[in-house]
Order: structure tokens, then C-alpha cells, then sequence
């Protein structure tokens, strides 16, 4: 791909994220457009209909958890303090207005490509080795799992709108309680559970 489509695909992505996050997946592609900055013939040259570019926006999006995993990585030493500053960072209000939208497309139309199931493991491999680290550090009880945290950032990213009242009302003071359990410190042994 030339460096000039390139830079267009990631300004039709970028501005598609933002507009469908503000206005949902049915979003005018003419407006995704216009925020882009390029032109309707542009957008649909690359996308020739809109669930192209909502498989291409499902795998841009688990693409850019995966990058941010490795930000949060490489610039913090502690391996929990990186892990807690990701979920905050995937729990931040425009990204959960994206990833709740996504949470309500069908699945085969975002997760079809071979491009979203190898963004898919990659940041899940990440995910999977920061808590190994955090827990052999001593930050993260060791009966947490990868799922837990993805449980985690689908209940407060992908459905926040089912978070019961109080929750919904502070769903940010909710998830700092709950990585909070997840901490060595909390560690209490879980019902059925050993530690």
C-alpha cells in the first residue's frame, strides 16, 4: 500500500471510530468521510459498503488494544501498574463508546478475517504475559487470569450500559474498586478457590 493510502486508511478509520462512537454503527459514511478529511469516492474506494469498514474498524480497534498493551509495557517497570493503567486506559469513555457499538454488531461481521484473529491473539498474548509478570512480581493475586481481566474490561468496556445503578452512575469508581481486588494485597482466598 502506498504511504498516501495508507495515511487515508488510518484517517477513514480513525474518524470512523470517533463518529460511529458518537452517533452509533449506522453512522452517515458521508460524515466519517467529512472527519476524515477525505472524500466520499476516497471512503468508498477502500470500503465499498459499511460493514466493510465495521470488520476493518473491529479489527482496527483489537489492533490499537494490542499497541496500546505494548505502550504500557515498555513505559512502566512494574508489570501491575502497566496492567491497571491499560484497562483504565481501554475504560476511557471514547473507547468504550467504540467498543460498545462494536459489542453490538454481529460477531461474524467484525471477527471474519484472518487480520482481527491474529490482532485477536497477539493482544491477548500480551494481556496473558502481563499478568503472568504481575503476579511473579508480586502485584496481581495469583488467582487471577487473563479471562478475568477481559471479563473485566467487557462488563465496564463493551456492555456499560447494563452496569447496575450505582455502577452506571460511576462506572470509573467501580472499576478502580475492582482492579483494587485484583491487587496482591486484596489477595483473600476466593470461595472455591486457592491461592
Amino acid at each position: 500500500m502506498r504511504a498516501d493510502a495508507r495515511r487515508n486508511l488510518v484517517k477513514i478509520l480513525d474518524a470512523a471510530a470517533q463518529v460511529m462512537a458518537e452517533r452509533g454503527v449506522n453512522a452517515p459514511m458521508e460524515l466519517i468521510a467529512r472527519r476524515a478529511g477525505v472524500g466520499v469516492g476516497t471512503l468508498y474506494r477502500r470500503f465499498p459498503d459499511r460493514d466493510a469498514l465495521i470488520t476493518a474498524l473491529g479489527e482496527h480497534y483489537v489492533q490499537s488494544l494490542a499497541d496500546a498493551l505494548e505502550e504500557a509495557t515498555a513505559g512502566e517497570r512494574d508489570a501491575w501498574n502497566a496492567l491497571r493503567g491499560f484497562v483504565l486506559w481501554a475504560a476511557a469513555p471514547g473507547r468504550v463508546a467504540l467498543a460498545a457499538v462494536l459489542a453490538h454488531v454481529p460477531q461474524e461481521a467484525v471477527a471474519g478475517t484472518a487480520e482481527f484473529a491474529e490482532s485477536k491473539e497477539r493482544w491477548l498474548g500480551l494481556l496473558d504475559g502481563l499478568v503472568r509478570r504481575a503476579q511473579a512480581e508480586g502485584g496481581m493475586r495469583m488467582d487471577v487470569t487473563r479471562e478475568d481481566v477481559v471479563s473485566l474490561l467487557n462488563v465496564f468496556t463493551c456492555h456499560p450500559s447494563g452496569l447496575p445503578d450505582p455502577m452506571a452512575a460511576r462506572p470509573e469508581k467501580y472499576l478502580h474498586l475492582m482492579l483494587d481486588g485484583m491487587a496482591a494485597h486484596a489477595a483473600t482466598p476466593l470461595p472455591g478457590d486457592r491461592l
